[in-house]
C-alpha cells in the first residue's frame, strides 16, 4: 500500500495521466459487467463475439471522450475536491444517458435482450462508485492519519499551531498534509473569529484557543505542556490581532519558531505553502501598500534594465523584482565582487539567463560608457551609493566621488546613449542636510533635477531623450547596515544594544515595498509630458518610529527582556546625525498624483550650467583634499547662483564632460 501511494507521485505527469485514463476505461467496463451481474441480466449476444467487441470499443471511446470533456484529467488527485467529484458524477450520468439512448435506438430495428432501465440505473451507481473510489482511496492515504502511520520512521515533522481564520486553517492543513516531504503537522488552531466554539475541528484538527485566551494558551505550549516547534500566523494577522507582537514574544521565548502564511506558490502541478519569516516591519505593524502589479509589470516587462549598485540591499531587490516583472534582461553594475556573488545566490535559477553582471566603478566614465553602450538599457536605476553616516564623515572624499560624481557620470552616459529613463534612488538625508551623506545625496538630486529641466533658458538647447527623476524615501528594514540588522547582531551577542539618543526617530519601510514604489514612480514619470512632470518623487513612509521602540521590541521578540536580559546603552549623537529626519523641506510643495503613497515634489531646480560650475569647483576642492571647501560647495549647491559667484572663473568648465 505504502509503495503504491509513494510511487504514483514519482511518475512523469503524462505517464500518470495515461495510467489514470486506462484505469477509468477499465472501471467503465467493470461497471458494465457488475451492473448486468447485480441485476441478474444476460445479453442476447456473446461478450467476445464481433458484436460484443464492437459494443465494448464504442463504450471505451465514448466514455473516454466524455470524461475528457468533463475535466476528469485536469486535476491532481491529491488536490481533488467536491467540484472534481461532481465532474465524475456528471461524466457518469451523461455516459449512462447516452448509452441508454443508443440502446433505445438499436432496439428500434433489432431486438436486444437483457437491456432495460434497471440495468442503466445500476450501471450509473456502480460506475460513479468505482471511478471515484481510487481517487478517494489515494487522498485518504495521502491526507489522513493512515498516511502519517505509513510515513513513520522518516524524518519527523514539525508540530505547529496555526493562528488566524478558519478558512485559512483549512487550506494550510490540507497543504501541510499533501506536500512531500511532510514538513509540518498542524496540532491545533487558535481562531481569531468571534463565536467559534472551542473544540471545533477542521479536518480533524481542534480549535485549541479563541480570543481573548490566545496568549494564555500559547504560554502553556511554550512552557512545555505540549511539544510545539512552530507558530504559523495567517496572512494579515499583524493588522487583525492586537496581541500579535506579544504572541511572537511568547513563542520565541519558548524557542518556538514563528512564520507567517502569505499564500500558495504553484510549481507545475505541485502546490506549496509560502511561509515567510516574521520580520521587524511585521512586528511593528506598519501597514504596507499593495502594489499595482499590472502597471509596474507593463512598465518593466520586456525592457532592458540596468541597476547600478545592484549587489546592495535595495539594488538587489530591484534586480529580482525587475526579473519577476518580466524584464527582457537585467544588468548589474557594482564594484563589490562578493556582493555580486551573493546576488547570484539570491536570484532564482530560472532567471539566471536574463541576469548579466559587470564589476565596475560607477564614477569611471570609460567603464560606464562601455557597459551602457554594449547593454543598451531602456531604464537605469541608479542605486549605487555610500550611505553610512559616521563612516562618510571621515571618508568624505570617497562619498563625494561615489555619490556625486558617480551620479554625474551615470546620468550623463545615460543621456549620451539615449537611455529612455534614469531613476536616482535618493534619501531623506538629502533634506536640510547636516551630514556628508546628506550633502552628497542632495547634490545627486540637484544633478538629476537640473538634467530633468535641461531645455529651460538655453537658446537652441534640445531636451535630452532621457527622462530623469529622483525618488526620495527613508530607511528600509533589513538593508545592509540598517538599525534592524545591527540590533539583531547585538542581541545575539548578548548586548548591549547601542542607541545614540533615546529621542531619535526614523522613517521605515520594507525593501520590497520601497522598490515597488520606486518602479511605480518611474512608470508615472514615463507617462507624463514635459511641463506636467516632476524631477523628484517622494514616498509617504507613514509616521516616524522611535529607534528606542525598535530596540525594545526586537529584544522582546528574541524572548528576552530589555534592560534586564539585554542592556540598552545610549552613546550620544554621532557627527552628522539628526534626531529626526524629514522627507521634504519647508520650501518644497507636495503634489497629489492619485497614486497611493507617492507624491510629486514641486521644488526649485537649478539650471544645468550652475550645477556644472559648482561641480567643477567641487572637483578642484576634492583634488586639493580641502574638506571644508568641498563641504561648502556642497552646502551651497542648493543656491547655485551664490556658489557660482564665489567660484573662480578658472575652475568653471567649458563642458559637462570636464566635471569629472
Amino acid at each position: 500500500m505504502k509503495s503504491y501511494v509513494e510511487a504514483v507521485p514519482g511518475l512523469r505527469p503524462t505517464m500518470r495521466r495515461a495510467i489514470i485514463m486506462i484505469q477509468d476505461i477499465t472501471m467503465v467496463l467493470v461497471a458494465v459487467a457488475l451492473s448486468l451481474t447485480l441485476s441478474q441480466s444476460r445479453l442476447s449476444f456473446e461478450a467476445f463475439s464481433p458484436a460484443g467487441f464492437a459494443c465494448w470499443a464504442s463504450i471505451i471511446i465514448l466514455s473516454h471522450l466524455l470524461f475528457r470533456y468533463c475535466g476528469l484529467y485536469n486535476t491532481v488527485w491529491r488536490f481533488a475536491s467536491t467540484p472534481d467529484f461532481f465532474n465524475i458524477l456528471k461524466g457518469c450520468a451523461i455516459l449512462t444517458i447516452v448509452l441508454y439512448c443508443v440502446s433505445l435506438f438499436v432496439r428500434s430495428f433489432q431486438p436486444v435482450a437483457g437491456l432495460n432501465e434497471r440495468q442503466f440505473i445500476v450501471f450509473f451507481l456502480v460506475s460513479f462508485t468505482i471511478i471515484s473510489a481510487p481517487r478517494i482511496f489515494y487522498r485518504f492515504f495521502r491526507d489522513g492519519a493512515s498516511w502519517r502511520i505509513l510515513s513513520r520512521g522518516k524524518a519527523s515533522t514539525k508540530r505547529a499551531v496555526f493562528v488566524g481564520k478558519l478558512s485559512e486553517a483549512d487550506v494550510i492543513i490540507r497543504f501541510t498534509r499533501t506536500t512531500q516531504p511532510v514538513e509540518y503537522s498542524i496540532a491545533g488552531i487558535m481562531a481569531i473569529e468571534h463565536g467559534v466554539p472551542q473544540g471545533t475541528r477542521i479536518q480533524g484538527v481542534p480549535v485549541v484557543a479563541t480570543r481573548p485566551r490566545l496568549i494564555e494558551v500559547l504560554e502553556e505550549y511554550a512552557k512545555g505542556t505540549t511539544s510545539l516547534d512552530l507558530l504559523i500566523f495567517g496572512s494579515g494577522a499583524e493588522r487583525e490581532i492586537e496581541e500579535y507582537s506579544e504572541l511572537v514574544r511568547v513563542a520565541r521565548q519558548g524557542d518556538i519558531a514563528v512564520v507567517q502564511f502569505s499564500g500558495l506558490s504553484q510549481l507545475g502541478q505541485e502546490g506549496k505553502l509560502v511561509l515567510d519569516e516574521v520580520e521587524m516591519e511585521t512586528i511593528l505593524r506598519r501597514p504596507t501598500v499593495p502594489s499595482d502589479i499590472e502597471r509596474i509589470g507593463a512598465f518593466v516587462g520586456g525592457k532592458r534594465v540596468l541597476v547600478t549598485g545592484g549587489a546592495g540591499s535595495i539594488g538587489r531587490t530591484l534586480v529580482k523584482r525587475s526579473l519577476e516583472l518580466g524584464a527582457e534582461a537585467v544588468l548589474v553594475a557594482d564594484n563589490s565582487e562578493f556582493g555580486i556573488f551573493q546576488l547570484s545566490q539570491y536570484v532564482e535559477e530560472k532567471d539566471q539567463d536574463r541576469l548579466k553582471v559587470r564589476i565596475v566603478d560607477v564614477a569611471d566614465r570609460r567603464q560606464m560608457t562601455r557597459v551602457v553602450t554594449e547593454f543598451k538599457p531602456d531604464i537605469v536605476f541608479h542605486a549605487a551609493a555610500l550611505k553610512h553616516v559616521p563612516l562618510l564623515e571621515e571618508n568624505w572624499d570617497s562619498a563625494i566621488q561615489t555619490n556625486v560624481f558617480g551620479t554625474l557620470v551615470c546620468a550623463e552616459v545615460a543621456a549620451k546613449c539615449g537611455v529612455k529613463q534614469f531613476v536616482l534612488v535618493s534619501s531623506d538625508k538629502a533634506v536640510d542636510p547636516t551630514s556628508v551623506l546628506g550633502l552628497t545625496k542632495r547634490a545627486a538630486e540637484q544633478i538629476v533635477s537640473a538634467l530633468h529641466e535641461t531645455a529651460a533658458g538655453e537658446p537652441g538647447a534640445r531636451r535630452p531623450a532621457t527622462k530623469f527623476i529622483a525618488v526620495r524615501f527613508g530607511n528600509v528594514f533589513g538593508s545592509n547596515g540598517s538599525v534592524a540588522t545591527i540590533f539583531q547582531a547585538q542581541i545575539e551577542a548578548g548586548g548591549p544594544v547601542t542607541i545614540t539618543d533615546r529621542r531619535m526617530t526614523r522613517y521605515f519601510m520594507t525593501v520590497a515595498e520601497a522598490v515597488d514604489l520606486v518602479i511605480m514612480s518611474a512608470a508615472d514619470a514615463a507617462s507624463r509630458k514635459a511641463g506636467d512632470d516632476y524631477a523628484v518623487y517622494m514616498l509617504d513612509m507613514g509616521k516616524p518610529v522611535p529607534i528606542l521602540e525598535v530596540a525594545e521590541t526586537m529584544i522582546r521578540m528574541s524572548g528576552k527582556s530589555p534592560y534586564t536580559d539585554i542592556p540598552i546603552r545610549f552613546t550620544g549623537i554621532r557627527p552628522g546625525e539628526k534626531l529626526h529626519e524629514t522627507l521634504h523641506g519647508e520650501d518644497e510643495e507636495l503634489v497629489e498624483l492619485g497614486i497611493s503613497k507617492i507624491f510629486g515634489l514641486s521644488t526649485d531646480v537649478a539650471e544645468w550650467s550652475d550645477v556644472q560650475a559648482a561641480l567643477a569647483a567641487l572637483q578642484q576642492s576634492v583634488k586639493s583634499q580641502d574638506k571644508a571647501s568641498s563641504l561648502a560647495v556642497l552646502a551651497g549647491l542648493d543656491h547655485t547662483k551664490k556658489v557660482r559667484g564665489d567660484v573662480p572663473e578658472a575652475v568653471i568648465p567649458k563642458a559637462a564632460g570636464q566635471a569629472n
